[in-house]
């Protein structure tokens, strides 16, 4: 059973989106506008929190039990969450106002590694429909629209289902379907800090993408150097690298995986295990049994719970005969472009 270890999927391409909404604002200097001139401006009370689901997908990554997500405020008007499946495989999206044609926007940031290659994706919001029970979403390519790629996302109460379309690098006629998660928002206290911080959301302009993608004939791009707003550059995050030592009385095989996994409410009481704390699971990356630390990047401050499993069985759950750690409330804190440290020691064998 794969629920308790979950391999992240990652999305390979997602994309970006123009908005026909008008600003007649927009031509001052002014950062802040008036909410009724963004279209789609309610994503960002939607989207905070943290969200699990299964995934569907065509990529080489396949399909999964579980994705999750943990989205918080990193900002007045921008929301932002980052995953781990591996060392070469990651997702860092986000969802931030913009100028763009003179007009206030929604867009869509999604980038990160993929089978050890870089992709960096923006999408701008192009239709929208919000009501009290449902919202539709929809964020397109900003130069190639439609046509190349686009992602269709609808919120009803606590569940959100997620659909990307895409033309694999023009071979296609029209976008066929390349991935669809349909998650449930797990949990949302997690979030609450940030919120307050940033009086979150803020009908602030976060990015001015005026000309950004003058010249171009998508807005794609494969060479993080060229990123206009790449990961070193967002706001309100920080680092923590997490270190693994496995007790030398416990065999272990190379071939194997360690699971780190990074919670913001602790799995234990005592030693006792808590599974309705499995909500509260916002980070985790699957590692070779010989790797001995991890850097989690682009984190949102907090405090968090941190666990390993040595996955002696290869079942991706804690199992009898699996080594994990026999300390069950190991905890640390990283605050703003802070780099945090956590060590978790591999030295407890399951009955």
């Amino acid at each position: 059973m794969k629920p308790y270890i979950f391999i992240l999927f990652v999305v390979a391409a997602i994309f970006s989106a123009c908005d026909k909404n008008k600003n007649n604002s927009d031509n001052n200097n002014s950062n802040t506008v008036d909410s009724t001139n963004i279209q789609g401006y309610g994503i960002l009370n939607k989207l905070p929190g943290i969200w699990n689901g299964p995934v569907t997908s065509t990529t080489a990554l396949g399909s999964y039990p579980e994705w999750i997500v943990d989205f918080r405020p990193i900002a007045a008007s921008q929301v932002s969450g980052k995953s781990e499946l591996d060392t070469v495989n990651d997702i860092f999206m986000s969802f931030f106002i913009v100028k763009h044609e003179q007009k206030f926007k929604m867009a869509f940031r999604n980038g990160g590694g993929f089978a050890g290659f870089q992709r960096i994706a923006y999408a701008v919001l192009d239709s929208f429909n919000e009501s009290t029970t449902k919202s539709y979403y929809r964020f397109i390519d900003f130069k190639a629209g439609e046509n190349r790629v686009y992602t269709e996302m609808i919120f009803s109460g606590d569940s959100l289902d997620m659909k990307v379309f895409t033309n694999k690098y023009g071979t296609l006629a029209s976008p066929t379907i390349h991935m669809h998660w349909k998650p449930r928002l797990a949990e949302a206290t997690s979030t609450e800090a940030a919120t307050t911080l940033f009086n979150f959301p803020q009908k602030k302009m976060q990015q001015d993408f005026s000309t950004t993608f003058n010249g171009l004939g998508e807005s794609i791009f494969y060479n993080v150097a060229q990123d206009p707003y790449n990961e070193a550059a967002q706001p309100y995050l920080g680092k923590t690298t997490v270190t693994i030592s496995i007790a030398n009385n416990l065999t272990v095989d190379a071939a194997k995986k360690v699971f780190v996994i990074i919670t913001t409410q602790p799995l234990f009481n005592g030693f006792t295990f808590n599974a309705a704390n499995l909500k509260y699971r916002s980070r985790y990356v699957i590692l070779a049994a010989n790797d001995n630390h991890f850097t989690f990047t682009n984190m949102h401050p907090g405090t968090y719970y941190v666990y390993a499993l040595y996955d002696k069985d290869g079942n991706q759950n804690f199992s009898s005969g699996d080594y994990t750690s026999s300390n069950f409330t190991n905890s640390f804190t990283l605050t703003d472009k802070s780099n945090a440290t956590a060590t978790v020691a591999i030295n407890f064998q399951i009955p």
